[in-house]
């Protein structure tokens, strides 16, 4: 989809979903044909003509200045994050600024840095989620039935978005299943803003497309939301139930690589739980790998052709 074609969907979307008593309209207890606010009531509440808020929800933003841009955000009553999506998809940054679009590369520091966590799961994730690197606590809880080394190929990169949606145990592994897929689906979105010229960017969402119904319903709903920090529930085959805050801290001149890291509250039972995934007695002696890998490939099954 082109950036113009991302605004006119983003700002419509935005839009029906409002009703005129959220923003202070009366509505005479009429019956819409449609849901959310009407452009002419939109336009009002932004102090635009209707004309040019059609033409802007037609996607011809050229021109669109600050202050209109913040006048619509404030109708529309988008957040911090929503806003920035709405700069980005007026005023795209062009290839010359942005990442070349080939695999990402790790800078030795922040390799070091994941392995220096040795108490918390921790990944590092691209901007198209591609896990760049993780400790063995992150791959266990993720993703254990892969290599631990798939990180280091390119071509077999894991895909945290794609394990999500495609990956046939992630039901099992996320309880709040649909909770978890509009934080993706939100998350995802916002990166498209951020990266609009991406190629494996738009390749990746083009396949979940394709491969994934609940994903479609969501993506077309034009939900954006930077997921920096939350709580996750987890259902793991080794560990059983845990309930794990998460940070996502983004690294300065990396191109949108972050750390992401989960924590337990101390003394609980999720806590506990963390335990059964440092893998108690090391290393199997014969391949080098966690314990806890062991029994995940016994509960996956043999390997497949799937990338994930």
């Amino acid at each position: 989809m082109s950036t113009a074609a991302e605004l006119s969907t983003f700002l419509r979307g935005r839009r029906a979903a409002l009703r005129p008593e959220d923003v202070g309209l009366v509505s005479y207890g009429r019956t819409r044909r449609v849901p959310g606010l009407r452009r002419e009531e939109l336009a009002q509440l932004a102090g635009v003509s209707v004309a040019y808020y059609t033409r802007l929800e037609q996607g011809q933003a050229a021109g669109a200045s600050d202050e209109v841009l913040d006048a619509i955000a404030r109708a529309l009553r988008l957040r911090a994050d929503e806003h920035a999506h709405l700069r980005n998809l007026v005023r795209p940054r062009r290839a010359p600024d942005r990442p070349a679009a080939r695999p990402s590369v790790a800078s030795p520091g922040a390799r070091r840095l994941v392995a220096a966590m040795s108490a918390v799961p921790a990944v590092l994730l691209d901007h198209r989620y591609d896990v760049l690197a993780w400790n063995p606590l992150g791959h266990a809880l993720l993703a254990g039935h892969l290599p631990a080394n798939a990180p280091e190929r390119p071509e077999e990169r894991p895909n945290t978005q794609r394990l999500f949606f495609l990956g046939p145990r992630s039901r099992e592994l996320y309880p709040r299943w649909e909770e978890e897929a509009q934080r993706a689906v939100a998350s995802l979105r916002l990166a498209v803003g951020e990266h609009p010229d991406d190629g494996p960017l738009a390749d990746l969402i083009g396949e979940l497309s394709v491969r994934s119904a609940e994903f479609v319903a969501l993506w077309s709903g034009h939900r954006v939301r930077a997921c920096t920090s939350g709580v996750k529930a987890f259902r793991h085959p080794v560990a059983g139930a845990l309930e794990l805050s998460f940070e996502m801290l983004r690294l300065p001149e990396t191109g949108g690589q972050g750390l992401l890291a989960f924590t337990a509250e101390p003394g609980s039972p999720s806590e506990a739980a963390l335990g059964l995934l440092a893998a108690p007695g090391g290393a199997d002696g014969a391949g080098g790998r966690p314990v806890a890998d062991e029994r995940l490939d016994a509960i996956a099954g043999p390997p497949g052709g799937e990338k994930y």
